[in-house]
């Protein structure tokens, strides 16, 4: 592996910083190229390779669409051309610029499970327009709208694929932009307050390119049962509120609030529990005014102890944080983010949707009669 071609994956939306942070590699990196596939000509039936270094375009070519699908097709064309590039033994490093709505994640798993010994993936990034961060936050268009959908069937919003794009990386490259001002910066820290920041002009974007990249890691980030949610803030007009009880929604309740709670924040993500289903982890994820919720498997604490082996470690970690003696790691555990952020009102909803103290005491059989608010969201 010490012999292996770097790879570093640069995303984002904002063209023009994801741009600017491929140049600057490839001005700082000896021995760099940059492979990017141009998604906007799957109408056509293929979409256009091309590769390139400091100096200029070295080569073009076209993958054809897998399956009518033009993100297929990058990822049967992706590797074969970087171990192409490995092969050639003169490429020290391969930036992989991502078209704008692909996102980081499924891209770095792409490369890091092929089980390529030319190949060693060593730093994803998502390129940050701060002025531009919440404008795209807020957009709740979707993409094949935009222009911007990677298949015909991409169901997927601006807003919701931004957040996945800023969030899963442990970097972000920054734009130096004077459009940007203290609340951009503040809500862009809050949103991803573990990711280090790299100015794009003049910081160390090649050190971050090479610094190794954990693909288990980084999806455990994000999975809803482990994900390392953000803090409690209040900094440059911006707010984070972290709502952290022990006690299940009322289905009813909260599905009438589900509007206010939704468009409450510009960011809202985490994981919930609710009284019909109360051994069933659900997962919260909420930009640009539309809300997802979806069920990812069952609470730790409803599971036999010899499953308890099977579990991920990151996970069962994640769970002794939130342990509590009577219901195990069963909880609400929701991050709201945004400028202008109404705490009070806010709390005030989110309490108002739990079980009141006569409903609590009712129990677990009683709780399950309770209307399936939710039937539809989870597709019962």
């Amino acid at each position: 592996m010490g012999t292996a071609m770097a790879v570093a994956v640069v995303a984002g939306l904002h063209t023009e910083a994801r741009a600017a942070a491929v140049a600057r590699l490839l001005a700082t990196v000896p021995g760099s190229v940059a492979l990017h596939h141009d998604l906007s000509s799957a109408t056509t039936g293929h979409v256009v390779r091309t590769v390139r270094d400091a100096t200029g375009l070295l080569s073009t070519g076209e993958a054809p669409l897998v399956n009518d699908c033009a993100c297929c097709a990058l990822r049967e064309d992706l590797v074969p051309e970087l171990e192409r590039l490995a092969a050639g033994g003169r490429t020290r490093l391969a930036v992989v610029e991502l078209w704008d709505s692909v996102e980081p994640k499924a891209m770095a798993e792409v490369i890091a499970g092929y089980g390529s010994r030319s190949l060693r993936l060593t730093g994803v990034m998502t390129a940050v327009d701060p002025g531009l961060l919440l404008p795209c936050l807020a957009n709740g268009d979707d993409l094949l709208d935009a222009g911007l959908a990677a298949a015909p069937g991409d169901r997927r919003t601006v807003a919701d694929t931004w957040a996945r794009q800023l969030e899963y990386p442990p970097v972000l490259a920054v734009l130096d932009t004077a459009a940007a001002d203290a609340e951009d910066r503040a809500l862009l820290a809050q949103l991803h307050p573990t990711a280090r920041q790299v100015p794009i002009g003049h910081g160390d974007l090649a050190g971050a390119a090479l610094a190794g990249f954990d693909v288990e890691a980084a999806a455990a980030a994000q999975h809803p049962a482990c994900a390392l949610l953000p803090a409690e803030a209040d900094d440059g007009g911006v707010s984070t509120v972290v709502f952290h009880r022990d006690r299940p929604f009322h289905p009813e309740r909260l599905y009438a609030a589900l509007e206010d709670l939704t468009c409450a924040a510009a960011r809202s993500r985490g994981r919930f529990w609710l009284a019909d289903r109360p051994d069933t982890l659900l997962a919260w994820d909420a930009a640009g005014g539309a809300l997802c919720v979806e069920s990812v498997g069952p609470w730790l604490a409803s599971l036999p102890d010899a499953a308890w082996d099977l579990v991920e470690p990151v996970r069962r970690a994640a769970a002794a944080l939130d342990w509590h003696p009577e219901h195990g790691d069963c909880c609400q555990h929701l991050v709201f983010t945004s400028p202008g952020l109404d705490r009070d009102a806010l709390e005030q909803v989110l309490e108002s949707c739990l079980l009141t103290d006569a409903e609590y005491a009712a129990g677990r059989t009683a709780w399950k009669n309770l209307p399936p608010a939710f039937d539809a969201f989870l597709e019962v």
